[in-house]
């Protein structure tokens, strides 16, 4: 059962990553953490490599 719960920890960190870079990079930030939800740490370089926003 331990396995269970870091894995669980280490999903709400990653939606939290996600969120944070997205929201620094001026993208969609709760797209982002939902991104992080889903698919975990795999979404993480996904965030860091998106074109941020374009400052106008």
């Amino acid at each position: 059962m331990p396995t269970a719960y870091i894995l669980v920890v280490i999903n709400i960190i990653s939606i939290f990553i996600c969120y944070d870079i997205a929201k620094k990079r001026g993208g969609n930030a709760r797209f982002w953490g939902w991104m992080g939800l889903l698919f975990g740490p795999l979404a993480i370089p996904f965030a860091l490599f998106c074109k941020p926003k374009k400052q106008e």
